[in-house]
């Protein structure tokens, strides 16, 4: 069973019977959206929900910083190859030389 994030839920037919009455009682509050008993989307008042985005940016530029400070950049480049190096699939043995092949090497 999916868990439900907010402390007021609400049913789809109940949201499109009375959205305005689902709104003024949610006020500040979350609410959720269910389906059949499980969330299927949560409702958020503007102010709510602003204040969720400029959380999550504040948080973005703080890592940014973060990692801006934690000191000198890495080329991209580098880190590719390293990242190749290290996740690469391993590379399949080189199969024996037909007979034919090896005897034009040797002539």
């Amino acid at each position: 069973m999916e868990q439900v994030l907010a402390n007021r839920s609400v049913s789809i037919t109940e949201l499109k019977r009375s959205p305005s009455t689902v709104l003024e009682q949610a006020g500040m509050e979350p609410v959720a959206v269910l389906n059949h008993n499980r969330p299927a989307a949560y409702l958020l008042s503007p102010a709510v929900y602003e204040s969720m985005l400029e959380r999550l940016n504040a948080d973005l530029r703080a890592a940014i910083r973060e990692g801006i400070d934690s000191g000198p950049a890495i080329a991209a480049a580098d880190l590719f190859a390293e990242l190749n190096d290290r996740y690469a699939e391993p590379k399949p043995s080189t199969p024996k030389q037909s007979a034919k092949a090896r005897g034009k090497r040797a002539a």
